[in-house]
């Protein structure tokens, strides 16, 4: 990066509009977080790839993980609550991956601890792909075209659900946010986004207090917050010594490419980014819910400050990732 560009992002982020920041908590980072025991490489990727989008993994072989995560549709499924094995209704939207390999915690409810773990959870649920392990596991060693694969990418192993969950999660990795309009802007490109935008990010940083749980290059915090939907999930469950203090927290979702994931939150209720912005801005949806993050307060933002803050989001929207969606699968 030449001497112009650093002090371009300096003057940027040193103005009364964004105190308090520096460049680096919105860059995105140059290298993705991977455990030691399952390094990325092409044919780790490419094995994972297959089975993302391979339906015989489920019992029925008509679903895959694609079909709730679709990277047609921001990697998510577009509907309020995604449908799985025989038409069933799961009880949770379903998150875009757009940068899970960024998130500490997997599901809504963080119940997973890594990409490996979360990956066979839906394989297995019955409400979606509804295919044990014991069962498939079996299925794909009769399939010589994945033996071969997997004994390329796992040299020192072969089909087990440890292998299979790995490779999965390999594949997830690379599925990153692209360069979007805020993003040039952070890098100096005053024009890259528009006045409005511009009052946006001021508020999202201010007045607004959006960074409380939005916050960093992914706008994630990685943490978990009721949002006072009064839907009655419990989520993740705060304990001590063993006894319930707070339920209905879920995961912070990223915003990046939040354009295209519509319905919002967990449970899918909230269509447009307008009304979301007001839910999280001014108090949740409803402000006596039992358990409301105190992050949730009213901010009285009105109508003119929302539209500004919806301004700012789209320029979180990159280009579509380029990816070739296999038509054609190991035999």
């Amino acid at each position: 990066m030449n001497i112009k560009k650093i002090l371009t992002i300096i003057t940027i982020i040193s103005s009364s509009l964004y105190a308090g920041f520096i460049a680096s908590d919105w860059i995105k980072p140059d290298f993705v977080p991977t455990p030691h025991d399952n390094r990325l490489t092409q044919e780790r990727i490419e094995l994972g790839k297959l089975l993302y989008f391979d339906k015989r993994l489920s019992s029925s072989n008509k679903i895959s993980c694609a079909t709730c995560h679709d990277p047609k549709l921001g990697w998510s499924d577009g509907i309020s609550k995604s449908i799985g094995h025989n038409g069933a209704e799961g009880p949770r939207n379903s998150p875009t991956i757009i940068n899970t390999a960024y998130q500490e915690h997997q599901f809504w409810d963080g119940r997973a601890k890594s990409l490996e773990e979360q990956a066979l959870g839906p394989i297995e649920n019955e409400l979606e792909m509804n295919m044990p392990l014991d069962k498939l596991i079996p299925k794909l060693k009769k399939i010589d075209g994945y033996v071969k694969l997997f004994k390329k990418a796992y040299p020192n192993s072969e089909i087990t659900k440890d292998t299979l969950a790995k490779a999965i999660a390999s594949f997830e990795r690379t599925v990153v946010s692209t360069e979007a309009p805020f993003d040039r802007y952070i890098l100096g490109d005053k024009e890259a986004i528009s006045k409005q935008a511009k009052a946006g990010f001021e508020l999202f940083t201010s007045k607004g207090r959006c960074t409380d749980c939005h916050s960093g290059f992914n706008f994630a915090d990685g943490s978990f917050h009721n949002l006072g939907l009064g839907d009655g999930d419990k989520g993740r469950i705060k304990t001590r010594k063993g006894v319930e203090i707070s339920t209905g927290e879920m995961k912070t979702p990223t915003l990046r490419d939040i354009t295209k994931t519509s319905p919002y939150f967990h449970d899918g209720s909230v269509k447009t980014m307008h009304e979301a912005v007001a839910i999280c801005g001014n108090g949740g949806r409803f402000t006596n819910a039992k358990d409301l993050s105190h992050l949730i307060i009213d901010r009285n933002l009105n109508i003119d400050e929302i539209e500004k803050l919806v301004a700012f989001l789209r320029t979180l929207e990159g280009k579509t990732m380029d990816i070739s969606i296999p038509t054609k699968f190991p035999q």
